[in-house]
């Protein structure tokens, strides 16, 4: 078969290649595995060879950066573009990667920035308004989505770090007010999101009339799979960017036409399925929604034990493992918070009474250090969207959205720890005076009632439909001047036995 020449002839070529690496990096020059590489990759794209392409590109691509551009850029788009007949959305795509290497590897000045996202913008308008005619892997398209947010949060970082920028570089930033715009950013998501007509295609699926899940997004028609696959994981995108502005239901609003609690596209690529999990869980957590988040990150804690050993060679595998840390530390805020043991696998159970089950017993006695420190840990690194004063004195504002973040959790954890004495009445009686339990908690009848309207609040909250939901494990009515548990055998009982 010509696929397998190809690969033959490719394998024959790489090993020459490294020896060709010159010590100074010339981005004209194109060493002949490069060349090799760009020429069977761009014919593998044409040809939409699915399986060569992800091969290519998750093994080849990162197996020339590892051994020739560890410290150093790819070759120039300008020196490749002859080798694929200067195909406009090929260099696109190729420079896509040189970026993304470079923001892996090395440190990219603002000039780079700045054309990192001028690349990003010529690509997506091809895209949305043209008329794209190939197959792409799904890792390819998600990493596409998923490197464009990074860079957009990276830039917010760094452009927030104005104490030690020069004159030049304050100029330059000037000048660059709408580059990496978050309206910018949300605006290309949200493009692809409905010009894939994305949300319709999963409304006809549930009515069983197409099989977009089923196929995990690729077209076996002869058709394109990029637009429709970008506009799914432009949805993920936009849950993300919400989650980093602090705007949780925005974000879940924008996720809900993804059904998390089935397998989904998100699935088939694991940097996706984590990152989905985690910002829905995150957003839930921050929204008061701790059964949702805990049932969220057990789901995804348990997917990643039982599948760890199959990632252990994937380029993503540090990251998965970091992500995977992270949300064993939103799981121990979660249950310290809403004790809801029962929704926890023993498996996932197990290894968080490993890694935190000391700091959730001092979470459980109200220790706030321990919550500042997994919520600093574990939290997504919140960005300040907005261009700053330049005719002010230069100052570091990277940290504002964290500070304000954490303050915010912090000050429900404080409204949290008012009710676990409560909570610990609650699961001893079944039936108390209102003046018995006052006595206890050494509070008058008014100031009871207001603690206990405020546990009704603060364990139930709205989910994305308006419906109110329940976070309790230990939940109450009162009859007249009686304390009732709801959860008890005394719930069960005819109503007149209660009067």
């Amino acid at each position: 078969m010509a696929y397998e020449s190809y690969g033959r002839d490719y394998e024959e070529t790489y090993d020459d290649g490294v020896e060709q690496q010159e010590s100074t990096y010339d981005p004209l020059f194109v060493p002949d595995a490069v060349r090799t590489f760009v020429v069977f990759l761009y014919r593998h794209i044409r040809e939409k060879n699915v399986y060569e392409i992800h091969q290519m590109y998750e093994g080849s691509f990162q197996k020339l950066s590892e051994r020739m551009f560890k410290e150093s850029p790819w070759p120039s788009v300008e020196a490749i573009a002859p080798f694929v007949d200067n195909d406009h959305v090929f260099c696109l795509l190729y420079r896509e990667m040189w970026f993304r290497h470079l923001y892996a590897r090395l440190s990219p000045n603002l000039k780079q920035r700045v054309e990192s996202w001028d690349n990003y913008c010529s690509l997506f308008q091809v895209i949305v308004h043209g008329v794209v005619n190939m197959q792409l892997p799904n890792q390819w398209l998600w990493d596409m989505i998923d490197e464009f947010i990074y860079q957009f949060q990276s830039f917010c970082q760094y452009r927030a770090k104005l104490r030690n920028k020069t004159d030049q570089e304050l100029a330059f930033l000037r000048e660059c007010d709408e580059v990496w715009n978050v309206y910018g950013v949300l605006n290309y998501l949200q493009a692809l999101v409905e010009k894939s007509m994305i949300i319709q295609i999963l409304e006809e699926e549930k009515e069983g009339n197409l099989t977009f899940t089923a196929t995990d997004g690729y077209d076996y028609n002869g058709g394109s799979n990029v637009l429709k696959v970008l506009g799914y994981f432009s949805i993920i995108g936009l849950l993300r960017v919400h989650c980093l502005l602090g705007d949780y239901y925005s974000g879940l609003k924008c996720l809900a036409p993804i059904d998390v609690n089935q397998t989904g596209v998100y699935n088939s690529v694991i940097g996706s399925h984590i990152t989905t999990i985690y910002y829905y869980g995150f957003a839930n957590l921050m929204l008061r929604r701790y059964v949702e988040a805990i049932r969220a990150f057990n789901q995804v804690l348990l997917y990643i034990i039982k599948t760890k050993q199959f990632h252990q060679k994937s380029p993503q595998f540090d990251q998965i493992l970091k992500k995977n840390e992270q949300m064993y530390a939103l799981l121990a805020i979660c249950l310290s918070i809403c004790p809801q043991m029962k929704l926890v696998e023993e498996n996932v159970n197990n290894q968080l009474k490993e890694k935190y089950g000391e700091k959730m017993t001092r979470m459980q006695r109200s220790d706030e250090a321990v919550y500042d420190e997994l919520f600093s840990y574990a939290c997504p690194k919140f960005i300040t969207p907005s261009v700053p004063n330049y005719d002010e004195p230069p100052v570091n504002y990277n940290q504002d959205a964290y500070r304000l973040q954490l303050k915010l959790f912090l000050s429900e954890v404080r409204q949290q720890q008012l009710l676990s004495g409560l909570r610990s009445f609650l699961k001893l009686y079944t039936s108390i005076s209102m003046e018995k339990l006052a006595n206890f908690m050494d509070v008058d009848e008014s100031t009871l009632r207001t603690t206990l309207m405020t546990y009704k609040h603060k364990t139930h909250a709205i989910d994305h439909d308006g419906r109110i939901i329940s976070n309790a494990d230990v939940d109450f009515y009162i009859d007249e001047f009686d304390f009732k548990n709801a959860f008890s055998k005394v719930f069960v009982r005819p109503l007149r036995e209660l009067i």
